[in-house]
């Protein structure tokens, strides 16, 4: 079902000369839906549902450009879960096999996209798995852009996080650090330091020692009771000076497009309200959703990033007339709106007040007003049927 919809993303992605791939993993929870047959044990026993990995394509400029691969599954309630994790089985009997898979996905991608596009994988600190980097030593592999997660052995029998504090500093870089549930936004100042290292092999795999960056962005001072934010990256690109480092950490912070993304899904699409027989109908409703939420995010970051652009790019004349009509009360214009006047239009549907200090509409604001533009277009199209109405 998916597999127009990745065309088309690797379509978008050849005009872009990087591509961000961010990977991630999340919950649905259909605890309660007993009727659903195939459901698995979450986080908790007593929770059940399915786990949903995404690959995301994103610009550095955070704007999505599509889907490039998901994995949907349930655990075994037998007791397939985290303590097998941490068993000596080999990586494609694990949960973690799909960090490894999913970095394979975009490396295929990548030598489709070579002359054109630089395809990075970036991932979280679940993704910190040795077999990445030892992929990542072939011939036409995609770079990658990983959270550390392992304090691992080095070559030369040192540490790696040792390694990289004793690293001379680079320089600062600023940021605005994104609002989480019991954390406000806020400004960070962090001092970064780059080293390439050689990783040891753990010993039980059978693969070579390789070599990594490894980029330290830690926050010095940071306000009195909170704690500071540190992060160790590891990547296969070279990082000399701060510039090389500050673009690096700029594109780890672009991670947040996938749980913004995994947000849409839930609280827009609500696919946790699903309630269908079987998870194999389930998965293609899911598919279909992904590519939904795709949409809205695509569409909150389209009308900041190119805002002079025609709206009828993403809505049709049809669409964007009814909005028009109601939102001015008169016949719309000969020229179609910039699309920008026309998402803050939509989103106001959605509650977006469009106050001096408000900035642009959020996704929430965005997917609540496409909801309400789609009964806008059957009013009008009915409208226009019955004689003597507009």
């Amino acid at each position: 079902m998916l597999a127009p919809h990745v065309e088309a993303t690797l379509e978008r992605a050849r005009e872009q000369a990087v591509v961000l791939c961010v990977a991630d993993t999340t919950e649905l929870d259909f605890t309660g839906k007993n009727d659903i047959i195939g459901l698995g044990p979450l986080s908790y026993e007593a929770q059940r549902g399915m786990y949903l990995h995404a690959t995301l394509a994103v610009t550095p400029e955070r704007l999505s450009l599509g889907v490039l691969g998901s994995l949907i599954w349930a655990r075994d309630p037998a007791g397939y879960g985290r303590s097998q994790e941490q068993s000596s089985r080999p990586i494609e009997e694990k949960e973690s096999i799909r960090w490894l898979e999913g970095y394979r996905e975009v490396c295929h991608y990548a030598r489709k996209l070579a002359t054109t596009t630089q395809l990075v994988y970036v991932a979280d600190r679940e993704s910190d798995i040795y077999e990445i980097f030892a992929e990542a030593a072939h011939e036409h592999s995609a770079d990658f852009l990983i959270r550390s997660q392992h304090d691992r052995n080095l070559a030369d029998g040192g540490k790696l996080r040792e390694e990289v504090a004793q690293a001379e500093p680079l320089g600062e870089i600023q940021f605005e650090l994104p609002p989480r549930p019991g954390r406000p936004a806020r400004a960070v100042v962090q001092t970064l330091r780059a080293t390439r290292v050689r990783l040891k092999c753990p010993d039980d795999k059978n693969l070579p020692d390789v070599e990594v960056t490894v980029l330290l962005a830690s926050e010095e001072h940071p306000p009195k009771g909170v704690e500071p934010v540190v992060w160790i990256l590891l990547t296969s690109l070279p990082v000399e000076d701060l510039g090389e480092a500050g673009e690096i950490l700029q594109w780890y912070l672009c991670r947040w497009q996938i749980e913004v993304f995994f947000r849409i899904l839930k609280s827009g699409c609500k696919v946790e309200r699903l309630q269908l027989e079987l998870t194999d109908r389930l998965e293609l409703a899911i598919s279909l959703y992904l590519i939904v939420a795709w949409r809205v995010l695509f569409l909150t970051r389209l009308g900041r990033t190119c805002p002079d652009l025609s709206c009828e790019v993403v809505f049709t004349t049809g669409e964007w007339h009814a909005v028009y009509i109601v939102a001015k009360r008169k016949k719309p214009p000969k020229e179609p709106p910039r699309l920008n006047e026309m998402i803050r239009t939509v989103a106001s549907f959605g509650g977006f007040l469009g106050r001096k200090g408000d900035g642009e509409p959020g996704p929430k604001a965005l997917w609540t007003g496409l909801q309400r533009i789609r009964n806008f277009v059957l009013m009008r199209d009915t409208l226009r049927a019955l004689p003597n109405c507009v």
